[in-house]
């Protein structure tokens, strides 16, 4: 197996689905507009700043599934998968995991953003394995908290490292494309890192390391 492992907010889709399923709350009333707005977006700029505390953030961000049902979130998403992540959809991402298929590469998105949001997303993408940050369920509801460890910085290595054990797999191979300089630990790790439309850390990196950088934007 050759794995062909994908970043997704801001690398497979031209744009970020977690801030994006913050402001659809908000465009929605779903949550108070000025005070979740504001959070929001400072917890963004953590993010883009490398400084982002993923399990502050992640309490924040799963707050609102704690408080509803399973089939009332799945309505929201339903929405929110038309309204926010369609236009986000990239013609050439689809090329690029086209290509990769093509050559039997198994493909595999890996994000700090939590299954609820990401699972749709990588289906319409067909892309059949997803690590992503795993919100804690008890009895058919979320509980507000962070299962195991979040996917984001070493937390995508520890992940993929488990994945592949749990599988009898390795890392022989493997590509991996990113935008962020969080993923730089990960990017370290494959014998083919790719940057795609980096931000300027990773791309200064990239360029310090030799690798491939690229854009998707359509």
């Amino acid at each position: 197996m050759t794995l062909a492992i994908f970043d997704l907010d801001n690398t497979l889709l031209n744009g970020d689905s977690d801030h994006a399923w913050g402001e659809f709350l908000v465009d929605e009333g779903l949550v108070d507009e000025e005070e979740y707005r504001r959070a929001n977006d400072q917890f963004y700029q953590e993010y883009l700043n490398g400084e982002l505390d993923i399990f502050h953030y992640q309490r924040f961000i799963l707050k609102p599934l704690a408080s509803h049902s399973m089939e009332e979130l799945e309505r929201w998403r339903d929405t929110f998968m038309q309204k926010k992540v369609a236009p986000m959809m990239q013609k050439k991402a689809a090329e690029l995991l086209t290509r990769h298929r093509e050559q039997g590469h198994t493909l595999m998105i890996i994000t700090a953003t939590n299954r609820f949001i990401t699972e749709p997303i990588a289906a319409a993408l067909g892309v059949e394995h997803l690590i992503a940050t795993e919100p804690e369920l008890v009895n058919g509801r979320f509980t507000g908290e962070v299962a195991g460890t979040p996917s984001f910085q070493e937390g995508k290595v520890e992940r993929l490292h488990d994945w592949l054990a749990g599988n009898e797999e390795s890392l022989e191979g493997a590509w991996f494309y990113s935008d962020s300089r969080n993923d730089v630990p990960l990017l370290q790790k494959v014998d083919n890192p790719v940057a795609v439309d980096p931000d300027p850390t990773l791309e200064q990196v990239a360029r310090d390391n030799g690798w491939p950088v690229m854009s998707l934007r359509d």
